[in-house]
């Protein structure tokens, strides 16, 4: 099978990120041919990429456009467009997931619990519970943690409106302002379509996380300084299958991440962030469509613990996007 590596080069992953690599090695090593394209900054010379020599599928690894996260499902909907086949979700699912305001409701309707949220857009609230401090402030359309930093966790108004207006700035988008769940963070990762499955669960461990400093997944823990590593945040957590979890708790984090996964429409594959409280309530704080798969993230590495290492996790993926198609 022919089959495009569809990719962006932008700030969202690190430099000289393994991901393609990997995948690309992976395809060629199951007889695929492959061809790598970029999603950079121009339509034009993309469609004529794509329509150059026509791929059988397109392995979509582009996490968005131009170097703005928030048109990713703008590349799928080429892609829908163009007539091409292509894994992971669709625009629309890539639509919803990416707004965090928009999934926040859609998860508050199936019942998904999810902290308390406002949004927030020039002053206007788009939507508002009756919400609590500690509060922590996000941009609505950014993913990687993007925008987030310790700093976004306010305690008081002042802190709230500096911060809202400070990502108002920064991105010129609406603000996303949610109770702020102190607990344990968990990462859940889903395979499949009509029956998609919970991979292993696993926790970002805060351990050596800075004293004094709430404990969130920002940016810098993410990535840290200058996307290559090192910083406090960065050197202070590390993502760790659970040791003694309750099995009835991993049990309905599956559970829900499952239903995430389906009432935003994703396919193919996802990974849903969680965090339970110290009163052991669980909520979902973001869907995360067409994740990471370097082979060493969470979701890759879920995946081989439930028995599909990295090669046979790509190769999933292209079966369930092929099956799809083949209805």
């Amino acid at each position: 099978m022919k089959i495009v590596l569809l990719h962006s080069a932008d700030a969202i992953s690190p430099p000289e990120d393994p991901v393609l690599a990997q995948v690309e090695g992976a395809l060629r090593e199951a007889g695929h041919a492959t061809v790598r394209v970029v999603a950079e900054c121009r339509v034009e010379p993309l469609v004529e990429a794509l329509r150059r020599e026509p791929p059988e599928l397109v392995f979509n690894l582009a996490e968005g456009f131009a170097g703005k996260s928030a048109l990713e499902s703008s590349v799928a909907a080429l892609l829908n467009l163009l007539d091409l086949r292509y894994t992971g979700s669709s625009h629309a699912g890539l639509l919803l997931a990416g707004d965090k305001s928009v999934a926040k409701k859609i998860l508050a309707f199936h019942g998904i619990p999810t902290p308390q949220f406002a949004a927030v857009h020039r002053g206007a609230v788009d939507w508002a519970d009756q919400l609590e401090f500690p509060l922590i402030i996000k941009p609505t359309q950014q993913d990687a943690s993007l925008g987030v930093t310790t700093g976004s966790v306010v305690k008081d108004v002042r802190e709230l409106l500096e911060t809202i207006e400070r990502m108002r700035d920064e991105f010129g988008q609406p603000a996303l302002v949610e109770e702020f769940i102190d607990g344990r963070e968990f990462y859940v990762g889903v395979l499949g379509n009509e029956k998609p499955r919970a991979l292993p669960v696993m926790e970002l461990d805060f351990t050596g996380f800075p004293e004094g400093k709430p404990r969130i997944a920002s940016f810098a823990a993410k990535w840290g300084d200058g996307h290559a590593g090192g910083g406090e945040e960065y050197a202070g957590t590390k993502s760790v299958f659970p040791v003694g979890l309750d099995p009835e708790l991993e049990e309905r984090m599956q559970h829900f991440a499952v239903q995430a996964f389906q009432a935003l429409r994703l396919r193919d594959y996802g990974r849903i962030d969680l965090r339970v409280g110290h009163d052991g309530r669980i909520y979902v704080l973001e869907v995360n469509p067409n994740c990471y798969l370097e082979r060493d993230s969470e979701f890759a590495r879920a995946a081989a613990r439930s028995g599909l290492p990295h090669l046979d996790l790509v190769h999933s993926i292209v079966e369930l996007a092929s099956a799809r198609y083949a209805r």
